[in-house]
């Protein structure tokens, strides 16, 4: 049976001091799921572990994102990270720091008769 979309679920996480993209982006993605209880999958009598979630991480230095600490995230199912430019970077009134603002979107996909 084919991946069919079922939710979308969006977030944004910071990091106020430290500069990480990373704490950013898992805190975008906990800002994303935590808002949700997800009971579709047993509205249709499948597996909550079966869920496959594609998330996207908007990040103003995507490739400073740590994959493996945004999918421990998850509480249920497997995923994918896709990090793309995006998010802000503000810097300090000082010059010598910023603060990093991540989005995250999550796409659930379940394996659904059609």
């Amino acid at each position: 049976m084919p991946l069919k979309r079922m939710v979308l679920e969006i977030g944004m996480g910071t990091d106020i001091r430290g500069q990480d993209d990373t704490k950013a982006a898992v805190r975008a993605l906990r800002d994303a799921l935590w808002h949700n209880s997800l009971t579709i999958t047993s509205a249709l009598g499948v597996d909550i572990d079966s869920m496959h979630v594609d998330i996207t991480i908007g990040t103003p230095h995507p490739e400073r994102v740590d994959h493996a600490e945004v999918l421990k995230i998850l509480p249920h199912g497997r995923g994918t990270v896709t990090c793309v430019q995006g998010g802000l970077e503000i810097p300090n009134e000082a010059g010598t720091g910023a603060t990093i603002l991540a989005h995250a979107a999550a796409i659930v996909r379940l394996d659904v008769a059609e």
